[in-house]
């Protein structure tokens, strides 16, 4: 039911050379139950089972020169911390270019 194209995506390669990967997250559940009934007239077994499972978009691995991005297309983040959380790579991203900038200028 669930391979590996299901999580990360056949890759799209644009023109300019843009490669756009697709990636999705997985859910899987599972539940069963059962039980025994004895009446005097009648005696049996009840049972059941069920699977489901959800593949939900989470956003794109964009790669360019070189560079790997996480594009997230995700809800808006409910609170301050989740959303300054979220910001963190992008601005380790640009501490670490100035850095390199200042070095080679």
């Amino acid at each position: 039911m669930v391979d590996v194209n299901t999580v990360i995506g056949e890759p799209i390669t644009t023109p300019d050379g843009l490669l756009i990967i697709p990636v999705s997250k997985v859910s899987v559940g599972f539940a069963s139950g059962g039980g025994d009934g004895s009446l005097k007239e009648h005696k049996g077994f009840g049972g059941g089972s069920g699977a489901g499972i959800k593949i939900d978009p989470i956003g794109f691995l964009v790669i360019k020169d070189g560079g790997a991005r996480m594009l997230n297309i995700a809800p808006p983040l409910g609170t301050t911390i989740d959303r300054l959380v979220e910001l963190v790579p992008d601005v380790l991203d640009r501490v670490e270019d100035f850095i390199d900038k200042r070095k080679n200028g």
